[in-house]
Formats: C-alpha cells, sequence, structure tokens
C-alpha cells in the first residue's frame, strides 16, 4: 500500500503530519498547475466548464462515500461555512420547545463549535452541553462515548461529532450515536475531515442529516475547497448565500438577466458563490479518483499495519496511548512520561526532520500512505531514548 512515489516528499523529511494538511500528490499538483495556466487563455472557458468539473467532483464524492444521488452534494470554501448553513436552516425553521440543547464534545475544533453559539446567541431556550473526555485514562475512550450517549435525550436538538477527534484521534461510534439521534429526534451534524479519506464511510449507513469535510488533509485536495452532503432536513431549505449559479437555468448564460425565484435542483442551492474554482475543482478530482482506486478502508489497513509494532514500543517505554478499539490508526495522541517535557521532544523531533503537531502536552501523530518503517522507526527511537533520559 506504501505510495511514497506519488508525492514530492524529500527523502530526508518524515512528514508524520497529515492531520495539519497532506502534501499534494503529484498528479493533483500537476491539475492545480494546469488550472492556474487555463486562465491565461479565457477564451477557451466556456459556459460548460462552470459545471462539467463540479459535477464530476460531486458523482466521485458521492461514490466515495457510498451517497446514491450526487445532487444531495454541494461544494464549499470550508466547515465553517456549512455549519452557519446549517445554523442559518436551523433558525429559518425553528423547533420544538422541549428541545433545549446542542451537544458537542470537548476541545472540539472551533469550527465545530462557534456556529453553536451563535445558534444559542438567536435562540436563548438553548445552550451547548459539552460532553469533555474522562480525566481518568482507563478505558477513557469508552467512557468518553458512553457518556456521550447518555446525553442525547429527548431534550437534544443536534449533536455535532467528529468521527476522529482532531486532537488525539479518540474514535465516537457512530451507528450507536445515530441509533439515539433517529430514537430522540436529533439533528445528526458531522465534521469528517480528519476522517475521510483513511477510513471507509458508508452515508446510507450512518444517516447523518448533514455532513462536511475539508480536501486539504485526508482527501489529499487542495486548501479553499471542502464538499458536503445534505440530508432530507435541508430539502428546500436556506443557502447561506444568494448565488446567480445556485438559481434554475443558470446555464443559460444570455438569460441570466431573467431573475429566477427557484433554485437548482437538490443540495445545487447550498454551493459557494464560485465554486466552479477552475484551479481547485480540477485538483480535488485528481485526489478524489486516487483514494476511490486506493480505497479508504485499505488506506486504514495499512496505516494500522505500519503504525502497530511502534506504538507498542513507546507504551513499553512509558507513553500513553489509547486503547486500539477507541483510537484510530491513522491519527492519535501520545501522553508523555511525566519526566518528559514537550519542549524537549520538539526540539529532538525537529533536529531529526520528524514533522508531527503538538496539542497540550501531547504529541499528534498521523500516518498515511507516504509514510514507511522508515518515518515510524526514527519517530519511535528518538522518543524511546528520551524516555531513558
Amino acid at each position: 500500500m506504501l505510495k511514497k512515489e506519488f508525492f514530492s516528499l524529500p527523502e530526508n523529511i518524515h512528514y508524520l503530519n497529515c492531520a495539519t494538511m497532506s502534501p499534494l500528490p503529484k498528479v493533483v499538483e500537476e491539475a492545480g498547475i494546469k488550472g492556474l495556466l487555463r486562465k491565461s487563455q479565457p477564451y477557451e472557458i466556456t459556459q460548460e466548464h462552470f459545471f462539467d468539473t463540479a459535477i464530476n467532483v460531486k458523482k466521485k464524492f458521492a461514490k466515495l462515500i457510498n451517497c446514491i444521488d450526487y445532487e444531495q452534494i454541494a461544494i464549499m470554501p470550508s466547515v465553517s461555512y456549512g455549519m452557519a448553513t446549517v445554523v442559518k436552516n436551523i433558525l429559518k425553521r425553528g423547533f420544538s420547545n422541549h428541545k433545549t440543547k446542542i451537544v458537542l464534545v470537548g476541545e472540539e475544533f472551533p469550527s465545530d463549535v462557534y456556529g453553536w453559539r451563535e445558534l444559542v446567541a438567536e435562540k436563548p431556550q438553548l445552550s451547548i452541553e459539552t460532553i469533555h473526555a474522562p480525566e481518568e485514562l482507563d478505558n477513557r475512550g469508552q467512557n468518553w462515548n458512553s457518556k456521550l450517549l447518555e446525553a442525547l435525550d429527548q431534550e437534544a436538538l443536534l449533536v455535532c461529532i467528529s468521527p476522529t477527534h482532531w486532537a488525539e484521534g479518540t474514535l465516537f461510534h457512530l451507528e450507536e450515536i445515530k441509533q439515539k439521534c433517529a430514537e430522540n429526534d436529533i439533528l445528526f451534524i458531522i465534521d469528517a475531515t480528519q476522517h475521510l479519506g483513511a477510513y471507509a464511510f458508508d452515508i446510507q449507513k450512518i444517516q447523518p442529516d448533514f455532513l462536511v469535510a475539508a480536501t486539504y488533509k485526508w482527501l489529499l485536495g487542495p486548501y479553499g475547497t471542502t464538499l458536503a452532503y445534505f440530508g432530507k432536513y435541508f430539502d428546500n431549505g436556506f443557502p447561506l448565500e444568494q448565488t446567480w449559479i445556485g438559481r434554475k437555468n443558470s446555464q443559460d448564460f444570455k438569460n441570466l438577466i431573467n431573475y429566477q425565484s427557484e433554485y437548482q435542483g437538490g443540495a445545487f442551492r447550498y454551493n459557494m458563490g464560485e465554486f466552479s474554482n477552475f484551479i481547485n475543482l480540477p485538483m480535488v478530482e485528481k485526489a478524489l479518483d486516487l483514494l476511490i482506486d486506493w480505497q479508504p478502508e485499505e488506506i486504514h489497513k495499512y496505516a494500522k499495519k505500519l503504525g502497530k509494532p511502534y506504538i507498542e514500543r513507546l507504551k513499553k517505554a512509558g507513553y500513553w496511548i489509547e486503547n486500539k478499539d477507541f483510537r484510530a490508526a491513522h491519527l492519535f495522541g501520545i501522553r508523555l512520561p511525566e519526566n518528559l517535557k514537550i519542549e524537549t521532544i520538539q526540539k529532538a523531533l525537529a533536529d531529526q526532520k520528524v514533522f508531527v503537531s503538538y496539542r497540550g502536552n501531547a504529541i499528534r501523530l498521523s500516518i498515511n500512505v507516504w509514510n514507511d518503517e522508515v518515518d515510524m522507526e526514527i519517530f519511535t527511537e528518538t522518543l524511546v531514548n528520551l524516555s531513558k533520559e
């Protein structure tokens, strides 16, 4: 499964930090350069070009997540844009008086928090209930999942979750969450940015009301493009912005001044303005082609197999890593022994040209298909040696 030859990373760089940003595969890079140069000959850009690549991207993303209807997919600039769209629709539609809370998990990524604060500010009957991680490390992931499920009662309006926690890789069990949402009429909102591309995902099985993922991490695409799925709750809903291209018959450029009150079908209305981005979308399309070919399930298996022996060594050296049943294989946190400071780790890894992330007093390590035993060995040996000092 090793795909190092598809990337341009130097041999002396050990990049274990896809959770921050992936390197571009060579074919994605080439598509971006070609798209950039395309603007130098704008006379070659036709009306059809405003739609054709976007439709291909939607179809391929739909295939990746097993969405039957690609028209439920929209193209956005960011996760926060998607969350703001959800907030607008809830405000416009309203909700039952017995719904009094929004359920989040602790230390969630800010884009998955700020939008709900706006909703609470607009609707004083609502409050945010944050389910924090247990302080006790034994069975931490299991207990965190249990606490989350307990909070999903009839008072919950929505739950917003990342299947893989962005900071330290705790896995939240989506099928159990989905069941509680169905039982108690709770909107199920998923930020899959740190999940899609490294795990197989079946939209038919999980059935969220909204799912969103930025492309610049595990989807191997450019910065500034995000893909979203809209469930039936959002049919005939309210887009965040009023774009010309989102309206009915927008393909007919000569009649654009015949203003339309109706929108294009499906989730088309939720596309960002200028979604036809002639640089980013060809890059996203090529990245999706790779992922469909490589298969996220196989990428997950590769990360799991590659990481396993090194995780065992780190645990023996006194580092704490979550139980495998409640930890992602591609992204996970590593807590330090008490005698070590994070600054010591940072300097030692930087000297070895090892790139990871740091969250609080822990390391966030992420594995993808350009990583091999050399990367993992240098990282692990450095940490094991420091633990002995």
